[in-house]
């Protein structure tokens, strides 16, 4: 086998070895199937028995309630930032708590559908926190109101879900989404795309409340309404089979391998604890994006002293198997995206290149 590198993409992410070899394993023939996965039919039992599972596992690990469907749809996280106002605004209005470049592109989305309002901005600071809850005020007869859990390319991350009252909170969780324990119970809406802890590009997952699914109004097209794909248990087309069947996989890892997303997050914790603290330590040769506070578990983001400097820096870590590390184009700098399957040993293995590459060049 070649070898492999550690890939500190964004997304898609990187995704459990032991996940990878058995899907490897059983490419050619599922056990007691005779054929492979990416040949089943999406409504043969064999498949169902896969998607039943995927979504017991999310269940499990989520603890999520029994009036919440769990969908598995395309499109990406992109597509959702229609289909929630296409679904859920009708002749109102929702709030958009924008803290990153996703916000502000779901915002934009909204906008284009019907009404809806910034409540906090996190532009004019360059996206460097989340507001405090004395910053924003809610219109208490929103729709709903949106926010991005964990922004992807500034690297910042809400502590906590913000205060939203009796209006439905909807989250865009694709980036920290199964990275730690959350109270679904808070949420009338989660969607995240797959790629980045869940499984492979190419599946989103909404977990959304009955009462929401309710009101899809009765003139959209059919892919795009929450009510016909919960009807039909997100088989209303042929669904992503493979992603599913990958996505069943990674959460039977994270329920049997690793023990529960309590144990998760200690883990991702670690990793994180380790690279902030080569940051924190460099007297600022390495200056991190986000506030301390705000700081993601996820997505690690700093600058180098010059663009020049963090050209080496990039060419050089690839030398020595660190991949990926290039910040999104739209703001450049440096990111290590150490997602659930990145393995600790991945993260010692760029720390201590941080601290050589400082000792020659700081």
């Amino acid at each position: 086998m070649t070898q492999r590198i550690w890939n500190f993409s964004a997304g898609p992410g990187v995704l459990p070895l032991s996940v990878l070899e058995e899907a490897q394993r059983d490419l050619l023939c599922l056990p007691g199937v005779g054929a492979s996965v990416l040949e089943i039919s999406h409504r043969s039992k064999h498949f169902d028995a896969i998607i039943q599972e995927a979504e017991a596992n999310l269940r499990r690990l989520l603890n999520i309630p029994e009036h919440y469907h769990v969908l598995f749809l395309q499109g990406g996280a992109s597509l959702q930032f229609a289909m929630v106002p296409m679904n859920l605004l009708g002749d109102g209005s929702a709030d958009y708590i924008i803290t990153g470049s996703w916000g502000q592109k779901a915002y934009k989305e909204a906008q284009l559908v019907g009404k809806a309002r910034a409540v906090w901005n996190g532009k004019e600071e360059n996206f460097v926190r989340t507001p405090r809850p004395d910053e924003y005020a809610i219109d208490p007869n929103a729709r709903y109101v949106h926010f991005t859990s964990n922004e992807t390319i500034q690297g910042v991350v809400f502590p906590a879900e913000p205060r939203v009252g009796e209006v439905p909170l909807v989250c865009d969780m694709s980036s920290n989404f199964l990275s730690c324990p959350i109270d679904v119970s808070k949420y009338a809406l989660i969607y995240a795309g797959a790629q980045k802890n869940a499984g492979p590009a190419g599946v989103t997952i909404v977990i959304i409340r009955d009462d929401l699914v309710q009101r899809a109004p009765e003139n959209l097209p059919a892919m795009l309404n929450y009510r016909v794909q919960a009807e039909n248990k997100s088989l209303y087309n042929t669904p992503p089979v493979f992603a599913i069947y990958i996505v069943m996989l990674v959460t039977r890892w994270l329920l049997n391998t690793i023990g529960g997303l309590e144990r998760m997050e200690q883990i991702n914790r670690q990793k994180a604890q380790m690279l902030y603290e080569v940051i924190d330590q460099s007297g600022g040769f390495y200056r991190g994006h986000a506030h301390p506070e705000h700081r993601s578990i996820m997505n690690v983001t700093w600058r180098l002293p010059t663009e020049e400097l963090e050209k080496q820096f990039l060419q050089e870590a690839q030398a020595q198997g660190l991949h990926e590390l290039k910040g999104h184009r739209s703001v450049g700098g440096c990111r290590a995206s150490i997602y659930n399957a990145m393995p600790i040993e991945g993260v010692q293995a760029l720390c201590a290149f941080m601290r050589e590459f400082m000792r020659r060049n700081g």
